[in-house]
C-alpha cells in the first residue's frame, strides 16, 4: 500500500472528489504510482486528508471507470496495467494550468516579465544543480 502525498483545497472551487481523481490520474501518468501498486483504503485516505469516506469512494469509482485503477474485492484498489505514461498534450496542459497560476500571481505581485524571467533561471538553476 502506498502513502498518497495529496493536497486538498476547500477553497478552490473544485470538488474534493475531483481533485482526488485529477491528482491520482497525474500520479499513475507521470510514472510515481506504478502499475499494480496499491492505493490506501477509502477509511485510511479519508483519514489522512480529514475528508468523508464517501468522497474517497467516489473518487476511486470514477478512477476505477476510467480505467486508471481496478478494485479487487478483498484485496484493495491497484493501479491497472493499462495506467499509460503522460501524453505529450496532457503534460503541456498541465504546464499551462500551472504557468496561467504563475503569471496571474506575479500579476497581481507587480513582478515584470523580465524580473519573472530571471526567477524562472534562478529556479531553473538550482534544481538542475541538486539533480547532477
Amino acid at each position: 500500500m502506498t502513502h498518497l502525498d495529496l493536497r486538498i483545497s476547500t477553497s478552490e472551487g473544485k470538488p474534493i472528489y475531483r481533485q482526488l481523481v485529477e491528482q491520482i490520474t497525474y500520479l499513475v501518468a507521470s510514472g510515481r504510482l506504478e502499475q499494480g501498486q496499491r492505493l490506501p483504503p477509502v477509511r485510511k485516505l479519508a483519514e489522512q486528508l480529514v475528508i468523508n469516506p464517501n468522497t474517497v469512494a467516489r473518487a476511486y469509482r470514477r478512477l476505477e471507470g476510467a480505467g486508471t485503477v481496478a478494485a479487487r474485492p478483498g484485496a484493495g484498489v491497484f493501479v491497472t496495467d493499462t495506467g499509460s505514461p503522460m501524453s505529450l498534450e496532457y503534460r503541456h496542459r498541465l504546464l499551462a494550468e500551472r504557468i496561467d497560476l504563475l503569471l496571474s500571481e506575479a500579476r497581481q505581485l507587480g513582478v515584470d516579465r523580465t524580473t519573472l524571467l530571471e526567477l524562472l533561471e534562478q529556479r531553473r538553476s538550482r534544481l538542475a544543480a541538486r539533480v547532477t
